[in-house]
């Protein structure tokens, strides 16, 4: 993966970002007039959006930056950060915790999930900075009808209705929620529930949310920041015994990049305070329902709250 960042015979990756940006309430002063900085991501909406709201702020303070965002696969674009090809991301504590740094258990709190991913990744020469209310996770989701019908509120609720009502439960999950042990049988272990096959279809993400809606399964699997959950006014199971790992966004800059240009801290802080589910949900939706690019809806958010003025 990392191979495709590196230049070579007169080729480059990525190209320069030219937003036509200048300090709001964020980047005054250019902090980092005179870096050449890189922003990466993976290839899904939300870090295409994430990647280019890092690499908008970066432009807004001083500096050229070069976009690399959409790597395909999770590690592609942690390596690249982590070996200096990138000097920056946005990545989730539980993908970090889990994935990248081999643990079993989630940390059930958030902050600590944070410090811990933040302390151990230090090792590695990268730097997680402070995290946003965003938690890019998994939970289940029904229509309107069912859930009028139904009134399930949590997962409590739905172990509940599973046993007093055995054929009221039918999901539709992707295959590898349901063998993950971080995903469907973590979760009927966790809550007591014991769904019995022929009541689980197993199908593609994008499927899930329209099979939910037109209520062909009473429950999908969905991650909480997907912006179809609003579009289609899908009810949101609330995981009320935090089985669920966190998967709260926060930016991770290379380390030796952050002593160079320290600016960079104080200079994210404030957008990554104001990116919790609802706004997610919003911004994925206009890429994802509306047809809108992803890199011009992170320009029109940022320059929606005043992080930024100018741009075209």
């Amino acid at each position: 993966m990392v191979g495709v960042l590196v230049s070579g015979c007169g080729l480059t990756s990525g190209s320069p970002m030219v937003d036509d940006v200048t300090p709001g309430s964020i980047g005054r002063g250019e902090p980092l007039k005179g870096a050449s900085l890189t922003v990466t991501s993976k290839e899904f909406t939300e870090q295409l959006i994430l990647g280019a709201i890092m690499g908008i702020a970066f432009q807004a303070a001083g500096a050229d930056v070069l976009d690399r965002t959409g790597i395909q696969g999770s590690i592609g674009a942690r390596e690249a950060v982590k070996s200096g090809d990138a000097d920056g991301m946005y990545e989730y504590t539980g993908t970090a915790w889990i994935t990248y740094l081999g643990n079993s258990e989630p940390i059930a709190d958030p902050h600590q999930q944070w410090e811990a991913v933040r302390e151990a990744d230090l090792r590695n020469g990268l730097t997680w900075l402070p995290p946003a209310s965003l938690n890019n996770t998994y939970a289940l989701a029904m229509n309107q009808s069912h859930f009028k019908e139904y009134g399930t509120k949590t997962l409590s609720d739905v172990a509940a209705l599973s046993k007093s009502d055995p054929g009221a439960v039918t999901l539709c999950v992707e295959s590898e929620f349901a063998n993950r042990a971080d995903g469907l049988p973590g979760m009927e272990k966790a809550y007591g529930m014991s769904v019995p096959a022929k009541n689980i279809t197993q199908m593609d993400t994008g499927i899930i949310y329209t099979q939910v809606k037109k209520g062909s399964c009473t429950y999908g699997e969905v991650f909480t920041t997907d912006g179809r959950i609003k579009s289609m006014n899908l009810a949101v199971m609330a995981d009320d015994k935090k089985f669920f790992p966190n998967y709260n966004a926060a930016p991770v800059i290379n380390s030796k990049a952050l002593k160079k240009w320290p600016a960079i801290a104080e200079l994210l802080d404030p957008v990554t305070k104001k990116l919790d589910n609802t706004v997610a949900q919003e911004l994925n939706a206009k890429v994802d329902v509306d047809g809108q690019d992803p890199h011009q809806v992170a320009l029109d958010w940022m320059k929606k709250e005043g992080f930024v003025k100018g741009g075209s």
